[in-house]
């Protein structure tokens, strides 16, 4: 779940202090006009670089401009980016292999929760699970093993019933899922538009659906025009003493996607 400063209920503005926030990264920031507003997402190439690769690349060929929300179900996802906008659609590209773990340097990632049997963090915005640290260690890669994990916000590729099927087709999460993790490749998370997302019209198909009406890299846009955004740095010490406050309140009901990311415009 994402908050814009200032807006996240029962809490007020996040601290401003140096190392809390940090800019977008304009090569992996998709920025996309909805028919229910503007919807920003951080990319995540650690987790699925053939699949961020891809997104990349129909964005800049203009294959996501105007495709329908052609599935939404509330409480799940709302599904788009097949070009005959309903499902079983694809690009003129060849299907992608399954990227449903990534392995990445551990000063990547910001973990959250230290369990027997597992821990959970972020790379970015974007959550994780991965092994335990006692079963990492008995492995002689010391990199993470992980694999994304579906929080409200989170962006996955869609599939047919053969895993090495995604193509063009991407999910937003409406709420959490995690029965998807391992089974769907995450390529990355809302920063900002959730609620444009929790809005467009639901069924399968919608009577009138919702569009994706331009969408654009951060990069492709002229200064001017780009969203001028930045998120709380997971790193930082006020996204620490947020989930710190969490932890707390939750006690053993915990989990990663309670931790809201905050953005604000700079």
């Amino acid at each position: 779940m994402i908050a814009v400063a200032g807006l996240l209920m029962g809490a007020g503005p996040p601290p401003g202090a140096s190392g809390d926030w940090r800019p977008l990264d304009p090569d992996n920031t998709v920025v996309i006009g909805t028919t229910k507003g503007q919807v920003i997402v951080e990319l995540r190439p650690e987790f699925a670089p053939q699949g961020v690769a891809r997104i990349r690349q129909l964005v800049r060929e203009g294959v996501y401009d105007g495709l329908q929300f052609h599935r939404v179900l509330d409480g799940f996802v709302a599904q788009t980016g097949n070009p005959n906008n309903r499902d079983g659609g694809a690009s003129k590209h060849p299907d992608l292999p399954p990227e449903f773990s990534f392995r990445i340097a551990p000063e990547l990632a910001t973990i959250v929760v230290e369990r027997s049997d597992a821990r959970e963090g972020f790379v970015g915005v974007t959550p994780f699970q991965a092994v335990s640290a006692g079963e990492q260690a008995l492995r002689p890669d010391p990199r993470i093993r992980g694999w994304g994990a579906y929080c409200p916000g989170v962006v996955g590729m869609g599939r047919q019933a053969d895993p090495g099927t995604a193509n063009s087709e991407i999910f937003f999460m409406r709420a959490p899922a995690r029965r998807l993790d391992h089974e769907y490749t995450v390529v990355g998370r809302v920063v900002a538009g959730q609620s444009a997302i929790n809005a467009v019209a639901v069924g399968e198909p919608p009577k009138v659906p919702d569009l994706m009406l331009k969408v654009r890299m951060l990069a492709d846009l002229p200064p001017p025009e780009r969203p001028s955004l930045e998120v709380m740095d997971t790193r930082g010490p006020a996204f620490q003493a947020r989930v710190a406050a969490l932890k707390r309140e939750k006690g053993a009901a915990f989990t990663i996607c309670d931790v809201e990311v905050v953005s604000r415009v700079r």
